[in-house]
Formats: C-alpha cells, sequence, structure tokens
C-alpha cells in the first residue's frame, strides 16, 4: 500500500484500515506515520502478524477483530504503549508470553475467539466497556502468572541439565 494512501486515510491521530481486503499489514509504511497511534485493522482477512509488527511501539489503540488471525508475534509485549486492544472474532487459542508486558492495556476484548480454557476462564464476557476493562485486568495477571511459572520451569530444567 503506498504510503500516500495511508496519508490519505490518517484522520488526526487514528487510521482507518478496515475494510481493506488486507492479506498482510504494511509495517514499513505503518512505521513511517508514528502520528497515527489509533489503528483499525478490522475486518480484512489477516491471518498473522508478521514479527515487525511488534516495532510499532507508537499504537495506543489497536483493533484486529473480524480477522482470521490464529496466533500473535512472540513479541507482541513490545506494544509497550498499548491500551486499547480488539481481538473479536479471530481465531487465538493462545497469547504469547511476552502479552504480560502489556503493563498500559486498559481494555481487552477476546470474544469468538477459540481459547483454551485458562484464558476463557479470564477473559469473561466483555458485553461492555466494564467487562472489557476487567478483561485486560485478568488476563494481564493471568498471563504474567503464566509466565512466572513457565519461567520458573525452565530455570527447574536448567538445574537438572547442570
Amino acid at each position: 500500500m503506498p504510503k500516500e494512501t495511508l496519508r490519505d486515510k490518517l484522520d488526526g491521530n487514528e487510521l482507518d484500515l478496515s475494510i481493506s481486503n488486507l492479506e498482510t499489514v504494511p509495517v514499513k509504511e505503518l512505521a513511517a506515520l508514528p502520528k497515527a497511534t489509533h489503528l483499525d485493522l478490522s475486518c480484512n482477512l489477516l491471518k498473522a502478524l508478521p514479527d515487525t509488527f511488534c516495532s510499532l511501539t507508537h499504537i495506543i489503540r489497536l483493533d484486529l477483530s473480524k480477522n482470521s488471525i490464529s496466533e500473535l508475534p512472540r513479541d507482541f509485549g513490545q506494544l509497550e504503549n498499548l491500551q486499547h486492544l480488539d481481538l473479536l472474532g479471530n481465531q487465538l487459542r493462545t497469547l504469547p508470553r511476552s502479552f504480560c508486558q502489556l503493563k498500559k492495556l486498559k481494555w481487552l476484548d477476546l470474544k469468538d475467539n477459540p481459547l483454551e480454557n485458562g484464558l476463557k476462564k479470564n477473559a469473561g464476557d466483555c458485553l461492555d466497556e466494564d467487562q472489557c476493562r476487567k478483561c485486560a485486568v485478568r488476563i494481564l495477571r493471568y498471563m504474567t502468572d503464566l509466565d512466572g511459572l513457565l519461567e520458573k520451569q525452565s530455570q527447574t530444567q536448567l538445574k537438572r541439565q547442570k
């Protein structure tokens, strides 16, 4: 997607690329628009995000709803300024360990994903603003606990190997 086209779609700090039949995310072009802190990629044909997507640390609000994303990049937690994340209606079963690094996340929607049981239980219904805020808190806590547990297991395994 040419840079001019992206710049034309920029309205203040909002960049709307929804319903654009995108199969890939134009990361290089997005990186050139640090002013675009609110990014809408909903209702596209995305199956995955490239690893380079994690370099877009200026994003505060991200809508990836109604795609076919089956996994997020391993370093997704590098999106350190992310506060609002909409993942409704994708194919996510799990979240990357780095998700626990999204300390500023205040709003999360994981509805209509085939989530594994631990995530599904913690995500809740997210039928209104309040529930989506609670979802963010619970999922961050769950992912932080899971990361700690996996780290502990990894350390134990390393000690056994020595």
